[in-house]
């Protein structure tokens, strides 16, 4: 039976400092060879997947979470902030003096402090998952084609993150943005280093069963791989959930198989177990 793999980008495809492994542009290719699909699933905007993805050869991508799924080069689905609600959201963060950039399609749209206010997270977020030479990083290394002095007000944007002062930044954004989805992330909690806010009603897994149904693609012939908590709902969503060796607990905890860390070939090792090679 052919398989569609899903693989999460960081921390799975690439390390947290974007180093994508010769091993894992190996496994997807002759995976591809042998006649199995594989798409990228990750939080990313399209915006943010680099050439060097798309010449590993893939069949798309599900992007922003869920938010937005690419096949051949074609996008079939993609639900984005309005305008309005972009407005009222920058505006409010603001006013709170927050950090923030956009995640479009079309870029990665920061507020004129982000590079100053955000680099102390940053690097935090790049040490806690591993990175080497971190004091030395800067914004742009982890976002080389970050937009600082774009348009805010936009109606094409797939979520936005922003950089936490303290947990109750998150909880703040939460009272004020009900019925938005509001999330955390770089650590569990009051260890957060970052929030994030999107549409409600989106995630990977939401995204993998209408691209099955679009490709028509049964959940047997599926096989999901990632490392942190967003990735945990299309792991237990699909036939078969991966977690890398560098992944959190939470997802060991729900994989059915534990493969090696990225920078290890641990994506080539799993592609491998599967039989996919």
């Amino acid at each position: 039976m052919k398989k569609i793999v899903f693989v999460d980008v960081d921390g799975t495809l690439v390390n947290y400092e974007n180093h994508l492994p010769k091993s894992a542009i190996c496994a997807i290719r002759k995976a591809r060879e042998n006649g199995h699909k594989v798409f990228i699933s990750t939080g990313r905007s399209k915006a943010e997947v680099y050439q060097e993805i798309w010449d590993i050869g893939i069949d798309g991508m599900i992007g922003g979470n869920g938010s937005y799924i690419e096949v051949d080069g074609n996008c079939i689905y993609h639900q984005y902030i309005s305008l309005e609600q972009c407005k009222e959201i920058v505006d409010w963060f603001d006013e709170k003096g927050f950090a923030y950039y956009l995640e479009s399609n079309n870029g990665l749209f920061a507020s004129k402090d982000f590079e100053s206010k955000a680099i102390d997270a940053i690097r935090e977020y790049a040490r806690r998952k591993g990175g080497n030479h971190v004091e030395q990083m800067q914004v742009t290394d982890a976002y080389p084609d970050m937009i600082f002095n774009g348009n805010v007000y936009r109606n094409d944007v797939n979520k936005i993150s922003y950089k936490l002062n303290s947990y109750q930044d998150y909880l703040d954004v939460k009272e004020r943005f009900p019925n938005f989805k509001n999330g955390t992330w770089g650590g569990e909690f009051d260890k957060a280093l970052f929030g994030d806010i999107g549409l409600k009603d989106i995630n990977k897994a939401k995204a993998i069963a209408f691209l099955l149904d679009y490709l028509a693609m049964t959940i047997e012939q599926t096989i999901a791989i990632g490392d942190a908590k967003i990735d945990i709902p299309m792991l237990e969503y699909c036939n078969i959930g991966v977690s890398m060796g560098n992944g959190g607990e939470q997802i060991k905890k729900v994989a059915d198989y534990i493969t090696d860390d990225v920078d290890d070939d641990g994506l080539y090792k799993a592609f491998e177990y599967l039989e996919l090679l």
